[in-house]
C-alpha cells in the first residue's frame, strides 16, 4: 500500500495558507468596517463588520482544525455558526436602539466601503473554493465568505437608496437584512455539521 502522506501535508499546508489569507483580509476590513460605521452612523456596514469578526474568528479556529480529527473540525464549523448567531442576535439590538434614538447614515461611504468590501471577499471565496472539499470546517468558511458577498450588495444599494433619497430608515433595513444573510449562513453550517456528524458515524 503506498503512503499518500506527502500529498495529505502539502494539502494542509496549502489550506494553512489561504485561511491565514483570509484571517488577515477579514480581520483588516473588520477594522475598516467598523471605523467606517462609525463615521457614516451606518447600521449596514456595522452588521457587514461585526460579520467580518465572526469570519475572522472562525478561520482561526480553522487554523487550529487543520490536520486534527473530524470530531474538532466540527466543533470548528459548530463555534462559527454559534458566533454568527450571537453577533447577528447583537446587531438587531442595535437597529432597535437606532430607530428609537434616530441616526443619520451617509450613503457614499456605505457605497465605497461594501465596494471595497466586495472585492476583497471575492478574493477570499475564490481561493476558498478550491479548498472547501478539504471538511466541514473549510466548507464552513466558504459559506461566511459567500454570504459577505451577499451583505455587500445589500449594503450598497441601501447606500446608494440612502444617498439618493436622504431615506435613513433604508440603512435600519439593510442592517435588518445582513443579519437574515448570517442567520441563513449559521444554519446552513449546522445543517453541514449534521450532515458531517452523520457520514462520521456511519463510516
Amino acid at each position: 500500500m503506498s503512503c499518500d502522506c506527502g500529498q495529505v501535508t502539502a494539502r494542509s499546508a496549502t489550506e494553512r495558507v489561504t485561511v491565514r489569507r483570509a484571517l488577515i483580509l477579514n480581520a483588516l476590513m473588520c477594522v475598516i468596517g467598523l471605523g467606517a460605521a462609525y463615521y457614516a452612523q451606518s447600521t449596514g456596514i456595522l452588521a457587514d463588520a461585526i460579520d467580518m469578526a465572526a469570519d475572522a474568528s472562525g478561520y482561526a479556529l480553522v487554523l487550529l482544525a487543520v490536520g486534527q480529527s473530524e470530531r474538532f473540525r466540527l466543533l470548528a464549523a459548530r463555534w462559527t455558526g454559534s458566533v454568527l448567531i450571537v453577533l447577528g442576535l447583537a446587531v438587531i439590538l442595535e437597529v432597535a436602539r437606532r430607530w428609537f434614538t434616530g441616526s443619520e447614515p451617509f450613503g457614499p461611504i456605505m457605497m465605497v466601503y461594501s465596494v471595497i468590501s466586495f472585492f476583497v471577499n471575492l478574493y477570499v471565496l475564490k481561493a476558498l473554493s478550491k479548498i472547501r472539499e478539504g471538511g466541514v470546517h473549510l466548507n464552513a468558511s466558504y459559506i461566511c465568505t459567500r454570504a459577505d458577498v451577499i451583505a455587500n450588495f445589500v449594503v450598497f444599494v441601501a447606500g446608494g437608496i440612502v444617498w439618493l433619497t436622504g431615506a435613513h430608515w433604508v440603512d435600519l433595513v439593510a442592517g435588518l437584512a445582513v443579519v437574515l444573510v448570517v442567520f441563513s449562513e449559521a444554519r446552513e453550517i449546522f445543517e453541514g455539521t449534521e450532515e458531517g456528524e452523520a457520514d462520521d458515524c456511519a463510516s
